[in-house]
């Protein structure tokens, strides 16, 4: 494979998503089965990457700087999405708390460290590999905004799910969408040449950010959702900078989405920040 770092592809043995999607993975490249993988299991190790399952949930995952070796760059989630509309989706996204609860992993008011580059280049891959398998259309392939656990681990990290019931979590061509998106991944590399960004409103499903990834190469780091506006501060914007690598060159923000006062907050913080503020 032409990567030249090692990554953490990891996931839990309790997720028929994360484990189907693993699983292709595995029966695909062949890995060798290992014991470097501390308190998992199972582990496996490839050329360019470790795959792990651990009995925890994945939104639990705060150990993985812990529990697989120190030379690993960065992790990807094989995991599964919950929607309670049901929406069958091929999702990307980063993790973090905006608010001062934490209903689901992680600390509150704490974001985890985003791998735009990453997720991105698994965003277009995940649209390559649902029109070949004829799930365009009936799947929507997204960003979705940062939310919930793990946030504490010191090296970016992304999810990539599979939404949104046990139906679609169990379908082995699901699993080949994920798992052909990461394989094909892993043997090209990331794409230096996105447009590394944060963004501001939208839904859950952030689609004006997500079409800015189609159709500017917009790779987006953090995303903080309409819903999660009540939180915007300082220190919040702070973190979507600073917890993005390499570091975003704008904010992207959905205008319809917020209100006055955000975008005030925004653009104060974005003057003495000498950051670009771009309004869709």
């Amino acid at each position: 494979m032409g990567v030249e770092v090692l990554i953490g592809l990891v996931y839990s043995v309790r997720d028929p998503a994360g484990k189907g999607v693993a699983e292709y993975i595995r029966d695909s490249l062949k890995p060798d089965r290992s014991n470097i993988c501390r308190d998992s299991v199972e582990c496996f190790i490839g050329r360019g990457f470790i795959l792990a399952g651990f009995q925890e949930d994945t939104i639990e995952f705060e150990f993985l700087d812990e529990r697989l070796p120190g030379d690993v760059e960065y992790y990807i989630v094989l995991s599964r999405h919950s929607s309670a509309k049901r929406v069958k989706s091929y999702t990307v996204h980063h993790t973090g708390n905006f608010g001062s609860e934490a209903m689901y992993g992680g600390r509150p008011r704490t974001l985890s460290i985003a791998n735009p580059r990453a997720s991105h280049r698994q965003l277009i891959l995940l649209k390559k590999y649902a029109e070949e398998y004829g799930r365009i259309g009936e799947y929507e392939v997204s960003y979705e905004a940062t939310h919930h656990g793990p946030t504490d681990p010191v090296k970016p990290l992304n999810f990539i799910e599979i939404g949104s019931s046990i139906e679609e979590w169990k379908d082995p061509v699901n699993h080949r969408v994920l798992g052909d998106t990461i394989i094909e991944y892993m043997e090209r590399g990331l794409d230096n040449e996105c447009i590394v960004v944060v963004g501001i409103g939208g839904g859950h499903y952030p689609r004006k950010h997500t079409k800015m990834a189609f159709t500017r190469n917009y790779c987006y780091g953090h995303i903080m959702a309409k819903y999660a506006l009540p939180h915007l501060s300082v220190e919040i914007l702070d973190q979507m900078i600073n917890k993005t690598y390499p570091s975003p060159a704008r904010i992207v923000v959905e205008k319809k989405g917020t209100r006055r006062e955000h975008r005030l907050v925004i653009e104060e913080y974005s003057s003495m920040k000498s950051i670009v503020v771009e309004y869709i």
